[in-house]
């Protein structure tokens, strides 16, 4: 429930279980409180009632929300989120600067990644030398850095033009089967995902 005063309901009785390996995609309009669900699911918002279980943890009951985050959820949203000034690698290589890795280790992590979403080519473009695709597939490899237990995908791909959807859509579909990370995939376009 967000608000001081007039209320809204974002979410009222939302009952979800994803299993390892299922691909779930949530549609609705905008304002339907999809996003609210993955902030929820994400630990980014605590819900006002009920309770989030990741991989058996209660969420409610997580003391450093940032380190479970980090270690547990994988975030894709519309707007790639990528360094202008940093090539596809060092974009997947920030998150690692807080790790003990070494900086090889850091780029042979990243150079992994990158050919985990068909980009190992690309690792030393910068955004704007990408398409947009290519640059939500290094927002994927970012995302899967850690190995996360379940993988949120809020509007990924609002943005890009059809031929572009096609990028990146298959390397999810890849992903979800070879790793069988759960991917909770939330669009307005029913399109996108049938």
């Amino acid at each position: 429930i967000y608000g001081d005063g007039a209320d809204v309901h974002a979410l009222d009785g939302v009952n979800l279980t994803v299993r390892a390996g299922e691909f779930i995609a949530i549609v609705g309009p905008s304002g339907s409180g999809k996003s609210t669900l993955l902030n929820m699911i994400g630990a980014l918002d605590r819900p006002t009632s009920g309770e989030v279980i990741i991989n058996g943890t209660p969420i409610s009951k997580v003391k450093d929300l940032d380190h479970f985050r980090g270690k547990t959820v994988g975030f894709v949203f519309q707007t790639h989120n990528l360094i202008p000034t940093l090539t596809a690698r060092e974009n997947i290589e920030v998150p690692m600067h807080e790790t003990a890795l070494s900086g090889s280790q850091r780029r042979a992590r990243a150079d992994e990644l990158l050919d985990l979403v068909g980009l190992n080519k690309r690792k030393n473009f910068l955004p704007n030398q990408m398409s947009g695709g290519e640059r939500q597939r290094v927002a994927v490899g970012r995302a899967l850095l850690a190995q996360p237990r379940v993988l949120l995908m809020d509007e990924p791909l609002a943005s890009l033009d059809a031929a572009r959807k096609g990028e990146v859509l298959p390397y999810l579909d890849e992903l979800n089967a070879r790793f069988r990370i759960p991917i909770i995939y939330v669009t307005h376009d029913a399109d996108e995902v049938l």
